[in-house]
């Protein structure tokens, strides 16, 4: 066959480029998705038992009136999506960049930087959603989730997983060893899920301590989304909230998109 016929052959990209980026993860992620199907579905049934049944029956008066399990839940729901979006965008970035290579032989194909980046965001944030998806519908049938509003909190992890996983694809795509993903789950992503409001409220914290929680991207999607889970105002303003998670989205991609640029074109 010559060139000219293989090319014809060849099935053509879509008018949206990075959706092949995308259809190209969903192709891998359909090997290997009843492993996360079924903690999915797991970490909710033990959030209920063990802060439900177990720390929650040690707390009598609850969270400013509110049962622990009902205080926490959205909490969850907001630090599974960093965990997953964190998951999808240190280790597997790096590695196609230093081990299987898998962004060079995109590059090399009539792919363009930003339908790289894009398309392998989108896939992280389709983790995201179904993850966060699964932890709201298994807490709202144990009934620890208060209002419908409750729904508003998908869009909010996944604008939350995007304000996280974008700078994370440029940290992972410039280090030079993998030990510096780790350390970056030892110093950044452990203490924000432990010290953003998650477990206990932020107002406990010692001053300094509790504006360090209220810079984290992760303190505003849980203020969101335990305003819609309990159907109450948040503590600072919807747009403030959405506004910070879009700017760390937007500063994020661009640092990524540059240093996607830095290590795709030569």
């Amino acid at each position: 066959m010559t060139e000219s016929a293989r090319e014809r052959a060849r099935p053509p990209l879509p008018r949206v480029p990075a959706l092949a980026v995308l259809a190209h993860h969903l192709a891998g992620y359909r090997r290997t998705w009843r492993g996360g199907f079924f903690s999915s579905f797991l970490l909710p049934v033990l959030t209920v038992l063990g802060f439900g049944v177990g720390v929650g029956g040690y707390v009598d008066q609850g969270v400013g009136g509110v049962r622990y399990l009902d205080w926490i839940v959205p909490g969850l729901i907001a630090s599974t999506a960093v965990q997953v979006a964190i998951g999808e965008s240190t280790w597997p970035v790096f590695s196609k960049f230093q081990w299987i290579k898998t962004y060079f032989a995109q590059s090399a194909a009539p792919l363009r930087v930003v339908d790289i980046l894009t398309g392998h965001l989108a896939f992280v944030l389709f983790r995201v959603l179904c993850s966060t998806a699964a932890f709201l519908l298994v807490t709202t049938l144990f009934g620890a989730v208060r209002s419908p509003w409750a729904l508003a909190t998908l869009p909010v992890v996944v604008l939350l997983g995007l304000a996280v996983a974008a700078p994370t694809f440029a940290y992972a795509s410039v280090v030079s060893s993998d030990s510096w993903l780790a350390m970056l789950l030892r110093f950044a992503v452990i203490p924000m899920s432990l010290f953003a409001g998650v477990f206990f409220p932020v107002e406990s914290l010692p001053g300094a301590l509790r504006w360090l929680a209220y810079a984290t991207p992760l303190w505003h999607a849980v203020d969101l989304c335990r305003a819609a889970t309990l159907g109450v105002a948040p503590q600072w303003s919807v747009l403030g909230h959405l506004l910070y998670l879009a700017a760390w989205s937007v500063a994020g991609w661009l640092l990524a998109r540059r240093a996607f640029r830095r290590r795709l074109v030569v």
